[in-house]
């Protein structure tokens, strides 16, 4: 039985990637933070299946903890400071969680557990404003955030980890990726949940900010399992993981308005305080080389991704609406 170490696992990816996992006949073990109200929202159904250990990707002691208790044939490094926007307003948490964090995660398994096979998340806003179209492995970096530019340094402290002490070190440049599990500050989950609430009459506008942003948009699901492959490979690299195209915020939203009978026109207004200090205005990915060494393909389209976020959120709310008449009465 494979062992595997995930940080991040209550989030959007942690969550898929561990059902992944487990099917697969890991066992599982998940890194969490200790908090006053623990969030398992997005894993409860597989809770009982994770072996937990506390820590934190600030404190080397406890993550060192955590890989001599798992002792991992593999370490997958999801959590992070993810919100981009948070990134402005709180600049040195994310370096220290993003950034520092990473190198903190890589010792931890250096000392530890050096053959361990390690995974880092990098991510597509490391491209910021974009030097060539489309991104792939190759495309220098302008990171356009405190965000991207701590994933930067999470990349190349992985990069450097594997020349430096031969580790078996990947990273994912993920482009945006989403699910029903995507967290309610994210424009897409913010979308499609402003949608459900809107159709089921509990709200009646919806304030976003630029339209204009183009993405390119995957399902995480699928996604997680580009992780796993990288991770199965003979040599460590690093990849894209991409769509190859991309869709404007105002696409998803004329897409999640419409598959519920609405004009988005009627309901959406825009808001300058949702506007980025520097935006990153298009990111579109090139996964030639995951396609053809990894043998990964995404599975469900960008139109597949917005119903299914849709769906979730109706779903949802209609519950809690139910549950809250059926206490009134």
């Amino acid at each position: 039985m494979k062992r595997a170490l995930i940080t991040g696992v209550t989030g959007q990816d942690g969550s898929y990637l561990s059902e992944l996992l487990l099917e697969k006949g890991y066992k599982v073990f998940g890194l969490r933070r200790r908090t006053s109200t623990p969030n398992f929202e997005n894993v409860e159904h597989i809770k009982d299946q994770i072996e937990w250990i506390d820590g934190d990707l600030t404190d080397l002691a406890s993550l060192i903890r955590a890989v001599e208790i798992s002792q991992p044939d593999e370490v997958y490094n999801l959590a992070a400071q993810s919100f981009v926007a948070t990134s402005w307003s709180q600049p040195i948490a994310t370096a220290q969680i993003t950034a520092l964090g990473v190198t903190n995660m890589l010792e931890a398994v250096r000392l530890v557990k050096p053959d361990a096979r390690f995974y880092q998340a990098s991510s597509s806003e490391m491209f910021g404003k974009v030097v060539e179209t489309p991104q792939k492995e190759t495309t220098p970096f302008y990171p356009r955030s405190p965000y991207a530019v701590a994933k930067v340094y999470g990349h190349w402290i992985t990069v450097n980890y594997r020349e430096s002490f031969g580790m078996f070190a990947c990273s994912g440049i993920l482009f945006n990726h989403e699910s029903p599990r995507r967290g309610l500050e994210f424009v897409t989950r913010k979308v499609t949940d402003g949608v459900a609430r809107i159709k089921l009459g509990l709200a009646n506008e919806l304030r976003l900010g630029n339209l204009d942003a183009k993405r390119d948009w995957g399902f995480a699901g699928d996604y997680v399992k580009a992780m796993w492959l990288m991770l199965q490979q003979d040599e460590p690299d690093d990849y894209v993981i991409a769509t190859g195209e991309t869709h404007t915020v105002r696409e998803f939203v004329e897409i999640a308005f419409s598959y519920v009978g609405l004009d988005w026109k009627d309901y959406v207004v825009q808001d300058e305080r949702f506007i980025r200090p520097a935006e990153v205005d298009l990111l579109l990915g090139d996964c030639t080389k995951a396609k053809e060494k990894l043998g990964w393909k995404q599975e469900v389209s960008f139109e597949e991704l917005v119903k299914m976020m849709v769906d979730a959120d109706i779903e949802r709310l209609s519950k809690s609406q139910s549950k809250m008449l059926y206490n009134v009465t």
